[in-house]
């Protein structure tokens, strides 16, 4: 291997926006599996349901973080 190619990183200068989308699409999927399909029993001390304001919050921040990768994607 030369030395241009230890100097490469995987996915290049777009590697943060690409984790920027996954992490974002996973908080809008994860924070609205929660919402929208609770855990069937719960257990001593746990809640049934997630609460709605912080999930919906959550949810709106991936939504805005996955929306911004993408454009940072496509307007190169």
């Amino acid at each position: 291997m030369g030395a241009a190619a230890l100097g490469e990183v995987f996915l290049g200068d777009r590697l943060l926006p690409f984790l920027l989308l996954a992490l974002g699409g996973a908080m809008v999927v994860g924070n609205g599996a929660a919402l929208f399909r609770p855990p069937p029993r719960a257990k001593a001390g746990e809640l049934t349901r997630a609460p709605t304001a912080r999930t919906l919050t959550m949810i709106g921040i991936g939504l805005v973080a996955a929306v911004w990768a993408l454009a940072s994607l496509i307007s190169r």
